[in-house]
């Protein structure tokens, strides 16, 4: 706890405070507004619950993109997923999924009404209920960024080797980097700074985001969660535009290495391969997902079922599509903390612990302590 408390510092956040407002007062000489997005859920949270937007200046405005893997999700993979369940099998996933509604119910829903859906704390979780309980088919909800495709992944290399036969994953894996292209690319956006996401940034490098600083000329900083990782890295990303010179800056360098986790990346690459993928809010991005490969179909639940994933649909006046694209803040929605709450989700940014929805819900009136 003396180490997380050396990152929590007054003293140090209101250094930080001060080197931002000096930034502020030179961009505003320069007419510059900046837009800066933190890319990643988690950083999200962290922002919302030390009140970090409260230390910066008028003219350094920050967004949330699509860091919630949970909330990117389309309600179709979750409709295929109680489909599954409702046909004998068992639906194994990360709680954080129970609540998410699909098109016209949810997983917690479909378990209360008889279906099989258990919550694993780990992949390996989910090849023990399959262990457990053969013969019956055990799907694993197979959700998320590059993070937690490869401890999956390593779970999968190990029901091969042992030769489980009743376990599979319904895959909607998704890829930061082409989201970034896309959000980058989108003429309505305007984004100066990423404050990229420190997690998935151990798997692929801080070296990722290369392209975006020499091609786009966007300010990139990888940071850390605590409040003064976010504060350091906030001002890296004012200072990159005060002395006009974009780049990459690994500021969490103790997790983070330039060329990333290759024994990581060695398993996805050895089972997975990039295809289009839906996003919520997004729509279709290319080569923004991963899939088995078709030599690994046997172990794809939509292969092994026949199953055809369709996008689904969400509340229509649901907004977290704009959300998650960050060309609206959550309250802006007329459902937020009226018909949609913690309690009541309507969309998934308010039931995922790393939502926008649900942060600003929780830590709306949070500061530094």
């Amino acid at each position: 706890m003396n180490y997380i408390n050396g990152f929590r510092q007054m003293a140090a956040a209101n250094h930080y405070r001060a080197s931002l407002v000096r930034h502020g007062r030179h961009l505003a000489r320069q007419g510059r507004h900046l837009h800066l997005m933190e890319v990643c859920g988690s950083h999200t949270m962290a922002i919302a619950r030390f009140g970090i937007r409260d230390f910066l200046p008028d003219n350094i405005t920050l967004i949330s993109g699509p860091g919630c893997p949970v909330c990117v999700t389309v309600p179709g993979v979750i409709d295929a997923a109680i489909d599954l369940a409702a046909q004998g099998k068992i639906i194994a996933t990360f709680g954080d999924m129970l609540r998410v509604p699909g098109s016209s119910t949810t997983l917690d829903q479909a378990r209360s009404q008889g279906g099989r859906v258990e919550i694993c704390y780990s992949p390996q979780h989910a090849v023990e209920l399959a262990r457990n309980h053969r013969p019956t088919e055990v799907v694993f909800l197979a959700i998320g960024f590059e993070t937690t495709v490869a401890p999956i992944m390593a779970a999968l290399d190990g029901v091969i080797r042992e030769a489980i036969g009743n376990f599979s994953l319904l895959t909607a894996f998704k890829q930061v980097p082409p989201a970034l292209s896309a959000l980058i690319a989108d003429p309505e956006m305007t984004i100066d700074g990423l404050l990229c996401p420190a997690h998935v940034s151990a798997i692929i490098g801080a070296d990722a985001y290369l392209p975006y600083a020499t091609n786009h000329g966007m300010a990139c900083v990888v940071a850390g969660f605590e409040p003064l990782d976010i504060l350091h890295g906030l001002e890296g990303l004012a200072e990159q535009w005060v002395t006009n010179h974009p780049h990459v800056d690994n500021q969490y360098n103790r997790v983070v290495k330039p060329s990333g986790n290759r024994q990581a990346q060695r398993i996805m690459e050895r089972y997975l391969l990039a295809v289009d993928a839906e996003w919520r809010g997004l729509g279709t991005i290319p080569s923004s997902g991963l899939a088995l490969r078709p030599e690994f179909h046997r172990y794809d639940a939509s292969h092994r079922f026949a199953l055809a994933v369709e996008p689904g649909h969400s509340h229509p006046h649901c907004l977290c599509g704009e959300v998650l694209k960050g060309k609206m803040t959550p309250k802006r929605c007329l459902l937020f903390g009226r018909g949609c709450h913690p309690d009541h989700p309507l969309g998934p940014c308010m039931v995922s612990s790393e939502g926008s929805c649900a942060a600003e819900f929780k830590y709306a009136s949070g500061v530094l302590s």
